[in-house]
């Protein structure tokens, strides 16, 4: 087993698999002090502003003369990071071929789709009703849970009070979750007076099965957890038919994400994913790729891969429309690794980029998919999502993920929807927290060989396919919320408190459109109306008086 790692050729830092203390030689150069697992040492003397290279890639530049030896970390190294770039298509050739077969035991729907799971989901149309929803939930898994995998239902505070692109994506979400195939049937519940009401939602939903799809709004009803069961009752026998049947891993649509990450997460974990999905890839499968922010820095490797230049195309707009969000906002777009990463030996974004980027593997990008847009390409997409957990794992279920593959160098327990497999980046955290993790990745910084160890994790994943429970779901950490809808990215938006002078309320924090048309008589103004807008400064913060 080697207690360090030279990742290429050409690095001029390496990687402490394991404590190293000062004094030891390691690869020629005798330590000058501490290295902790996961972090660097330089290999030879770096000069100032001189690039720190890893993965073959420069992940940032020296802020001072670095001795060979020397620890190299967030103390001596910054960011090349900045703005906006120009991009050109490099195509590099990469299509993976078919000639795998394997299969697994799933769900078959009606329209041809295949579920992993046969659960009934309590879908809300708006926040206002979470409570009936939970208390149903609980009732129905009580009365009927037998019939299905589960009933579950996920909280959320949105369907009412937003506007524009905002609105849209919630509805956009919510209708995903009803056609999602992990989903034998349905309940959309409504209060009835919201935004998000029924009527606008089926416009979004458009066509659904009568049987499998059932609607309830509260406020139309004397009780509504005595209709709330019954309709489960209904929709749970109706789910209670699918069983499960012999079909191919092209049916497979899996999710990438990584959280909590560390400084072996490129090396061991990530890597994992990236060869599963360029396996996947060859048995015709599909696989999702989201954390745009968590590309900055070596999106370019992913540019060369996609199909084709339209594709590219679609992959440079990608990038920059989340470039372009933070600078309008005024965040700092390169303000990241998080101090868990930090701590854990990531120095800058171009170090986590280059590692998180690695769950993509090799194969050709298929596709660029926008927020909530299903899949229809197989092979790795690109999904629009951020780093933030939650928000991310919603995005990758809206686009069609049966499960999603999640790697962490610090462990979280975080669950979804869908089964969430928890890949530990190193060995004591899968002995320390076995109830979180699903397959330990570590052995690969203990000389385990990573096409092995590929088949082996696959094997897992087709079992869970098949029904095995992941740790998350069976120590219950489904969440019973989903992560918030994506933000629109438009260049109109600006930050506001909206002080309305029409109704007399303010405090709304929201993201608005000076141009949407408003009505008397709620936060909204006449249609066609002119509206004085006037844009103030306090305390560092925009914004718009109405």
């Amino acid at each position: 087993m080697s207690r360090f790692i030279r990742i290429q050729p050409r690095d001029n830092v390496a990687v402490a698999l394991e404590p190293l203390k000062a004094g030891e030689t390691v690869l020629g150069v005798s330590l000058l002090e501490d290295i902790p697992a996961g972090h660097k040492f330089a290999l030879t003397d770096i000069a100032e502003n001189e690039n720190i290279v890893k993965y073959g890639f420069p992940i940032g530049h020296a802020t001072l003369p670095i001795p060979a030896g020397s620890w190299v970390h967030t103390h001596n190294v910054k960011t090349n990071l900045s703005g906006l770039l120009e991009y050109s298509y490099h195509p590099h050739p990469c299509a993976m071929p078919l000639d795998r077969r394997a299969t697994f035991e799933g769900y078959v729907r009606k329209d041809g789709r295949v579920g992993i799971r046969n659960e009934v989901w309590i879908v809300n149309t708006v926040g206002c009703v979470n409570g009936t929803a939970k208390t149903l939930e609980r009732m129905a898994q009580e009365a009927y849970g037998d019939r299905v995998d589960g009933i579950h239902c996920f909280v959320h505070p949105y369907g009412c009070s937003q506007l524009g692109e905002d609105h849209k994506n919630t509805q956009k979400l919510l209708a995903s979750m009803v056609r999602h195939p992990n989903a034998g049937a349905g309940l959309v519940l409504s209060l009835g007076c919201e935004n998000n009401n029924v009527n606008e939602f089926k416009k979004v939903l458009g066509e659904y099965d009568p049987d499998r799809v059932k609607f309830l709004i509260t406020q139309d009803v004397e009780d509504e957890v005595e209709a709330g069961m019954r309709l489960l009752n209904e929709l749970t026998a109706y789910a209670a038919q699918f069983k499960r049947q012999t079909v191919s891993a092209s049916e497979l649509v899996i999710g990438l994400k990584c959280g909590g990450s560390d400084g072996l997460s490129g090396i061991t974990a990530n890597p994992l994913l990236g060869s599963t999905s360029d396996l996947l890839a060859r048995h015709g499968g599909t696989t999702l790729l989201t954390e745009v922010p968590e590309m900055f820095g070596a999106e370019t490797i992913l540019m060369d891969r996609c199909k084709d230049e339209a594709t590219f195309r679609k992959a440079v707009d990608l990038i920059n429309n989340f470039k372009e969000y933070f600078i309008r906002h005024g965040q700092e777009v390169y303000e990241n690794p998080s101090p868990g990463n930090k701590a854990g030996g990531i120095t800058t974004l171009e170090d986590k980029s280059l590692g998180c980027t690695q769950k993509g593997g090799t194969a050709e990008v298929r596709d660029v998919l926008n927020y909530c847009d299903p899949v229809t390409e197989k092979g790795l997409n690109l999904v629009q999502g951020p780093g933030n957990d939650l928000c991310a794992i919603t995005a990758l279920m809206a686009s069609g993920a049966q499960m999603v593959l999640f790697t962490t160098g610090r462990g979280t327990p975080v669950g979804a929807p869908i089964p969430t497999v928890k890949v530990a980046t190193n060995t004591p955290l899968a002995e320390k927290k076995r109830n979180w993790i699903d397959f330990n990745a570590g052995v690969l910084a203990q000389g385990a060989d990573m096409e092995e160890t590929t088949e082996a994790f696959f094997k897992k994943l087709l079992s869970i396919a098949s029904g095995e429970k992941t740790q998350s779901e069976s120590g219950n950490a489904q969440p019973g919320r989903i992560g918030r809808p994506l933000s629109p990215a438009k260049k109109n938006a600006v930050r506001v408190i909206a002080d309305c002078c029409i109704t007399g309320r303010s405090g709304f924090l929201q993201d608005l459109d000076p141009a949407i048309p408003r009505r008397k008589g709620s936060c909204l103004p006449a249609d066609g109306a002119r509206i004085r807008l006037r844009v103030v400064k306090a305390a560092g913060m925009r914004y718009i008086r109405i």
